[in-house]
């Protein structure tokens, strides 16, 4: 008998659905690592990624085909030996677009409309104008990373007049983007924006794009939002760059360590708003994984078709 094994707690209606779909399967499901632990090597579909499945599926012999990922970021998994044991691998890409383009225009306006520094005047019973006068609209958006976080950021911030650029691997064309460059172009893009948002994937390529050399090159005025992650940027050139005001603040989601030590100067900033890597953190999350990409994936993988949603390629890493 083939078995799923689910290491997150879902609703009874998604298992039923699952089941219907592989009647003669096993099902496993629960967040308790004691629930799954000892039927992973059993396992030739995991759903939801776990520090245990290396040990006992990536490093061993064991019966497992195809990962579903929990996340959109599959960095920390060991891609290399999954890709040599011929693995399938899908993410949760595509989950995130609503939740994290929310967030990011919760810290562009945040930063630009003074609320956090408001909230923190309020703490302090004080009534101060904080010198707030900057506007969001008609200002330029420069969009790292035009995936589906991406596209749903440009489309809002069409909503607000503002000129998008965007940034990716291939350059192709997108709507709601006025222009399009290629990651070589960078340089080009950063000193037009007034905002700069990384939505990018870590990668190789990726690893400490931006640096001192591309906080020089933005406005004095820009802000830069990072919703990818840490170690996409060089931290303690941001840091710099910030102290120094080579650029205007910063709202961050994600750091090289995390949590985010707690002698970092990014929580003393006042120009910096600080989130625990919770942009992505909604209440469908587990609906958008089971229902847009998990099962109509396993109706494929069940009649032995090709996987239609969010296959990674091991060689790009995403």
């Amino acid at each position: 008998m083939s078995k799923l094994v689910i290491t997150q707690n879902i609703e009874q209606s998604h298992l039923d659905q699952i089941q219907a779909i592989i009647p003669s399967w096993e099902i496993v499901a629960g967040i308790d690592s004691t629930v799954w632990v000892d039927h992973l090597k059993d396992a030739e579909v995991i759903v939801g990624w776990k520090k245990e499945i290396e040990e006992h599926c990536i490093y061993s012999d064991s019966k497992l085909r195809w990962l579903q990922s929990w996340s959109a970021g599959v960095n920390s998994m060991p891609l290399t030996e999954m890709e040599k044991k011929h693995i399938l691998l899908t993410s949760a890409i595509g989950v995130h677009a609503y939740p994290i383009s929310e967030t990011i225009f919760a810290l562009m306006l945040g930063l630009t409309r003074k609320i956090h520094t408001y909230v923190k005047n309020q703490q302090e019973k004080k009534w101060h104008h904080s010198d707030m006068k900057l506007e969001i609209h008609e200002k330029t958006i420069g969009i790292m990373g035009v995936g589906h976080i991406g596209k749903e950021t440009a489309k809002i911030a069409k909503a607000f007049g503002m000129t998008v650029l965007g940034v990716r691997h291939s350059g192709r064309e997108e709507d709601f983007v006025d222009e399009m460059f290629t990651t070589d172009q960078l340089s080009e893009v950063l000193p037009r924006c007034d905002y700069v948002v990384v939505t990018l994937p870590l990668t190789n390529e990726t690893h400490s794009l931006f640096g001192a050399t591309e906080f020089k090159k933005m406005k004095s005025s820009a802000f830069f939002i990072n919703i990818g992650r840490g170690e996409i940027v060089v931290e303690d050139e941001l840091i710099e760059a910030l102290r120094s005001g080579e650029i205007a603040g910063a709202g961050l989601d994600v750091f090289t360590k995390e949590p985010l030590d707690g002698n970092s100067p990014l929580w003393d900033f006042e120009n910096v708003i600080v989130t625990p890597h919770t942009a992505g953190s909604t209440e469908h999350y587990t609906k958008r994984v089971i229902e847009d990409i998990f099962i109509p994936n396993l109706k494929s993988y069940s009649q032995g078709g090709v996987l239609p949603k969010n296959v990674v390629d091991y060689k790009k890493g995403y």
